[in-house]
């Protein structure tokens, strides 16, 4: 009797909700990669404020409860997460601001600032983890991308968090700053309130003139 090749697990179960863990890390110690660093970024499509990339290297035995993509969690658990996340582990931060973003493009500034974390970690890490597609480019040790890695690996889930909630803080700044804009209230993200404020002030010099509708002469 012919036995059939056993359905790979992980496609029966694609529409479960992943849920990151430590586990890419160990692979990675066990292959003598270590230590491993996570990088993740926030901000790729507001039309206006930096992008901001984190880099985390989680102490493994003194891992946060309830790492997750920055996304899923609630403002209060991000804030929670974040302070705990500076207090056990290695965090650096770097921002690709409106005109380097306008040079570069946002994919290219992105990467750039993930570089930019990833060289400010107080320690080297022989392996850096990023979520999405893209290997950082520039780093001086072995770089894998992770597809939905925020959701799969707790380091790229912790430099979510920190990189939302520093992005997060700076743009509430940046409302006090240009208060005509509301940028506190939704972070530079192209809403109605948004766009009509850019309709009726003009942007700043916090507006990414490179994205649509800014690109074009009228919004």
């Amino acid at each position: 009797m012919k036995r059939s090749t056993p359905p790979d697990s992980q496609k029966l179960f694609d529409d479960l909700p992943l849920k990151p863990d430590f586990s890419i890390e160990d692979a990675a110690r066990a292959e003598g990669l270590w230590p491993v660093a996570g990088t993740d970024e926030a901000g790729r499509g507001p039309l206006a404020g930096p992008v901001v990339a984190a880099a985390v290297i989680l102490d493994p035995e003194n891992i946060p409860a309830g790492l997750n993509d920055s996304k899923k969690l609630s403002l209060k658990q991000r804030e929670k997460l974040f302070e705990e996340i500076i207090a056990t582990a290695q965090v650096s931060v770097a921002s690709s601001g409106p005109r380097r973003i306008d040079d570069m493009n946002i994919l290219r500034a992105s990467l750039d600032a993930m570089r930019r974390a990833v060289a400010g970690l107080e320690t080297p890490p022989a392996l850096v983890l990023s979520d999405g597609r893209d290997v950082v480019p520039g780093i001086t040790c072995t770089g894998r991308a992770v597809i939905k890695g925020d959701a799969r690996s707790v380091s790229i889930a912790a430099a979510s968090i920190v990189a939302k909630v520093v992005r997060d803080r700076m743009m509430a700044r940046a409302g006090a700053v240009w208060p005509a804009y509301g940028f506190e209230g939704h972070a530079g993200y192209g809403t109605a309130q948004h766009r009509g404020a850019i309709i009726e002030h003009g942007p700043c010099v916090l507006h990414r003139m490179s994205f649509r509708p800014l690109k074009k002469d009228g919004v």
